[in-house]
């Protein structure tokens, strides 16, 4: 028996790393050194990620995953995987599988018994909720808000109710859909937007819907959005808004 056929096949390895969520130098060492080191990426905007990349010299090839023809690219790759390959799946920013379309591709590793790895780091979700200001003990995670009024008020109108903050992705058309329905339904309720964070132009607004509708009126959100709604308190603060 020859040297090469008495050595064992190599293990395929699903990494799954977290990616700057605008700051490009927010990322662990760990993770670049995966970045460097994998046969492939798997990216969800290989644009973004091919910026990233290039800031931290990596050279590493890259491969679409997303946004259309998911279950066809995760049978490829869970082929490669099976085969001995090391492929790192990554969003277009920040922790995958956090409102992205991961999920198929790592239930499909598990199923062929590929290990799966984490490699933890930023996310939108986690940094919002640091600075909000508001009681997040307990939260519920809408992934990103629907643009139509219709859709919006069946998205959040019975979790407005509870006594669970509330965090959820926004652009600019949901979170104007979604102030107005706060202002009507729960006027007194607490909220903060966590805008472009980590980058120069990273803002916080927090107060009452009507409130941060003013502070927007005079300096209108930029993108990347993320929205923390205070749960109910015990004092009912649901209610129509008065007249005037």
């Amino acid at each position: 028996m020859s040297l090469q056929q008495s050595q064992p096949r190599r293990e395929g390895i699903l990494y799954l790393v977290a990616v700057p969520i605008g700051h490009a130098d927010d990322i662990t060492l760990r993770a670049l050194r995966v970045l460097r080191d994998a046969d492939l990426i798997a990216s969800e905007d290989p644009a973004a990620t091919r910026r990233l990349l290039a800031h931290h010299g990596i050279d590493t090839a890259l491969t679409s995953y997303g946004p259309t023809g998911i279950k066809q690219k995760a049978a490829v790759l869970v082929d490669r995987l099976k085969q001995g390959q090391r492929i790192v799946l990554v969003s277009d920013c920040g922790s995958p599988l956090i409102a992205d379309p991961g999920s198929i591709l790592v239930a499909s590793a598990h199923a062929h018994n590929v290990r799966v790895v984490s490699i933890p780091g930023p996310s939108a979700l986690t940094a919002a909720l640091s600075v909000a200001g508001l009681p997040t003990d307990c939260f519920l995670f809408l992934g990103q808000l629907p643009d139509t009024k219709r859709a919006l008020r069946r998205v959040l109108a019975n979790h407005l109710a509870d006594e669970t903050a509330i965090v959820a992705f926004c652009t600019i058309d949901s979170l104007s859909c979604a102030l107005s329905m706060i202002e009507q339904t729960a006027p007194r309720r607490h909220l903060t937007l966590a805008c472009d964070l980590t980058t120069p132009s990273q803002r916080t607004l927090r107060g009452t819907a009507h409130q941060i509708q003013n502070l927007l009126a005079s300096h209108p959100a930029l993108s990347d959005i993320t929205i923390v709604i205070r749960g109910r308190t015990k004092r009912t603060d649901c209610g129509r808004a008065r007249k005037g």
